[in-house]
């Protein structure tokens, strides 16, 4: 069964969805899945070296603490998926474009690496606009560092992100995270487990039927 997500590593709903559908498979262990992580960058404009999150937030939305009562929301759905999440140790809101060539690097090792990314940021508060940053990751993940190194800069990894992005659009996808099964069925935001059962299963229920 293909299953190709588009998401954002800044975007903590993109983590619940992660975590949730990783349950969803856990309860599903005879199914094979080939499961891509793919990008989709919510803030593409800002520079390499990214910006101050307080100093963003209170230029784009007026008030950098407007998502106090969301946090405190996702805190408590993070606390029963193994997900700790520290808003307050984020001071800076990455480009993410570098993440995402080394999530498309990793090959077969995305999903750790996607989660290892998302760990990164969202619990310890690390800038993960930085290479360093993703090179240690990369390292910490048991992969080549020189390699990982060359390859978040490597300008045909940045031109396939380009070209997914532009593919999400094609198919209508304005949000994150964003489940496409097989292509044909579409789950969008970071749905409960039983969400993602249901149109697996119905894949299933449709392929031994012939539908």
């Amino acid at each position: 069964m293909r299953v190709e997500v588009f998401s954002d590593t800044v975007c903590p709903w993109c983590y619940v969805g992660k975590q949730r559908f990783e349950h969803a498979l856990a309860a599903r262990p005879e199914l094979a899945v080939d499961l891509k992580w793919l990008p989709y960058e919510l803030n593409p404009d800002l520079p390499a070296q990214g910006a101050d999150r307080a100093q963003y937030l209170a230029a784009k939305f007026g008030d950098a603490n407007r998502f106090a009562d969301a946090q405190r929301r996702l805190r408590d759905i993070g606390a029963q998926l193994d997900i700790e999440f520290r808003f307050e140790a984020i001071t800076r809101m990455p480009n993410t474009r570098r993440s995402h060539a080394l999530i498309a690097w990793a090959a077969a090792a995305q999903s750790d690496v996607k989660g290892r990314v998302l760990r990164a940021y969202f619990s310890e508060g690390r800038d993960i606009g930085d290479p360093q940053v993703l090179v240690s990751i990369a390292a910490d993940a048991g992969l080549d560092a020189t390699a990982a190194r060359a390859a978040i800069d490597d300008p045909a990894l940045h031109r396939g992100i380009a070209a997914l992005e532009a593919q999400a659009q094609s198919w209508g996808i304005t949000g994150v995270p964003a489940f496409v099964f097989e292509r044909r069925y579409l789950v969008s935001g970071g749905q409960e487990p039983q969400v993602f059962l249901q149109v697996m299963d119905r894949i299933v229920a449709e392929g031994a039927s012939g539908a």
